[in-house]
């Protein structure tokens, strides 16, 4: 970003917003941008591609909130999650779900331990892998809800109820949570309301051509790579903070706040195809992270205030899994990623004729 756009943004944002960052704040912005470079060039040693998950994963890091991703197996998932917890020093957990996995295997269970006194034995909690910065629940729909709601629970509050006892957990805390979307049988699926708590639901797609043939050059040999550590929790933990002072111009809100809206069929001013194809639209959570999500992307890509275009790049990833179709929209192929992109054009155009 060159001078003349810095200080044009720097300007715009109090007639946009009552809220304007402090010289400081404006500092860390020009900051985060060039960390943001350097983290996507180090993850990108041993990540080829992907570089729009690797963008996703970071807002939901810097917004406090967690992702699903959803794609099929041998697309460098775990690897690109532990490498962004490598450059970020953050401590990374995996935990595989299976059916038979209990909700004590994942946030940790009372066991009984001899004491320093003689005869005496006593409970002490052994804390499971759920104590990390970044957890990767791999294949969560393969677990009962039983043992999912043991994750979700710790995803709300932060912390591990045992034995009537509260443990908190590390911060900065991240879940990723990933669904195949082949080999369906014997899976739980997270209904809706669980659905809700992931901020970005995150499709990883297959590499280009070029990138693939790259992989097949480039990761095929011997040679292993150590990735530097670029920033640390409390750094991180910092610019989380950062993100929620960006300013956000009204008619941000106001738009937010209309597709949102648009999307819920009860609404009377929904459109009639929406009535036609929804069984059920976003939530108030939708409107949240719509806001924070474009925040952080705004920070990430060194401007002071958010901007429309940040708003758009957040929201298939914050309404894909929020808006439920019916079954006439699945009979003739409607997706809510195309409900998405429809509700997106009539709000804009209705802002161009207002």
């Amino acid at each position: 970003m060159d001078d003349s756009t810095a200080t044009a943004l720097k300007t715009a944002a109090p007639a946009a917003s009552s809220q304007t960052l402090s010289d400081n704040d404006v500092a860390a912005v020009d900051q985060m941008r060039e960390l943001y470079q350097k983290i996507r060039a180090e993850i990108a040693r041993v990540i080829i591609g992907q570089d729009a998950v690797i963008e996703k994963l970071l807002i939901c890091i810097l917004s406090r909130g967690h992702g699903l991703l959803m794609g099929v197996p041998g697309l460098a998932k775990t690897l690109m999650v532990h490498s962004i917890a490598n450059v970020m020093s953050l401590q990374f957990s995996r935990i595989q779900f299976t059916p038979d996995l209990m909700p004590s295997d994942i946030t940790g269970t009372d066991i009984l331990q001899e004491t320093d006194q003689p005869g005496r034995r006593a409970f002490e909690f052994v804390k499971g892998p759920i104590f990390a910065n970044i957890i990767l629940a791999d294949e969560i729909n393969r677990t009962p809800p039983k043992t999912q709601s043991a994750l979700l629970e710790a995803m709300q509050e932060y912390k591990v109820t045992a034995a009537g006892h509260n443990y908190k957990l590390p911060l900065p805390f991240f879940v990723l949570a990933t669904q195949n979307p082949i080999e369906q049988e014997g899976t739980y699926p997270l209904p809706e309301a669980q659905l809700d708590r992931f901020m970005f639901f995150i499709t990883v797609k297959y590499p280009t051509v070029e990138e693939e043939r790259r992989i097949a050059r480039e990761t095929t040999g011997s040679m292993t790579v150590n990735l530097n550590k670029l920033i640390d929790g409390a750094q991180v933990m910092a610019y989380q903070e950062l993100v929620q002072r960006v300013p956000v111009p009204d008619h941000i809100y106001d738009t937010v706040v209309d597709v949102v809206r648009m999307s819920r069929p009860t609404e009377p001013n929904a459109p009639e195809w929406v009535k036609k194809y929804v069984t059920w639209g976003a939530g108030p959570r939708a409107v949240q992270y719509l806001v924070k999500g474009a925040k952080a992307r705004a920070v990430l890509n060194g401007s002071y205030l958010v901007r429309m275009e940040d708003v758009e790049a957040v929201l298939h990833p914050v309404l894909t899994h929020r808006i439920l179709t019916n079954f006439q929209a699945q009979s003739e192929g409607v997706t809510s990623e195309e409900i998405i992109n429809r509700l997106w054009a009539e709000v804009q155009g209705a802002e161009q004729r207002g």
